[in-house]
């Protein structure tokens, strides 16, 4: 039995199609999610999902939102996504790491919601980087 998979986005869908399990990323922490999964709902932080469909694993960058599971479908709503193999590597480095500076530099200066601007992005670009197979330092 396999999981029926949609991550749709406002402006396409991003995955639709038939999965073995997936791991999302839940604003409590990582999810795992197999065939025959309690129903549930639960909202999405930015970050990485990963779904295996077969022997495969399929990186996706999320942008936060909501998932849906029941009866062995998990619907996905995000306020935006990109599977990890269409993104370029190197830009996706470049934006982390200019992404990085922007926090350091409004965390020693810029005012409240600069640094939360600055640390939504950083999130944003750390999500493209790893779904990209870049490597992050914790």
């Amino acid at each position: 039995m396999t999981l029926t998979v949609r991550v749709i986005s406002p402006d396409k869908t991003v995955w639709d199609a038939a999965a073995e399990e997936l791991v999302l990323p839940s604003t409590t922490g990582q999810l795992g999610i197999l065939t025959g999964h309690a129903p549930l709902l639960s909202a999405l932080d930015t970050g990485v999902m990963r779904v295996r469909d077969g022997k495969n694993w399929v990186a996706i960058a999320l942008m936060g939102g909501f998932a849906e599971i029941e009866n062995n479908d998990v619907t996905i709503l995000v306020n935006g996504a990109e599977r990890g193999d269409k993104i370029n590597l190197e830009e996706a480095r470049t934006a982390y790491n200019e992404a990085e500076s922007r926090v350091n530099q409004v965390q020693s200066g810029g005012n409240r919601q600069e640094q939360i601007q600055a640390t939504q992005a950083l999130k944003r670009a750390r999500a493209r980087f790893q779904a990209a197979g870049g490597m992050v330092q914790v």
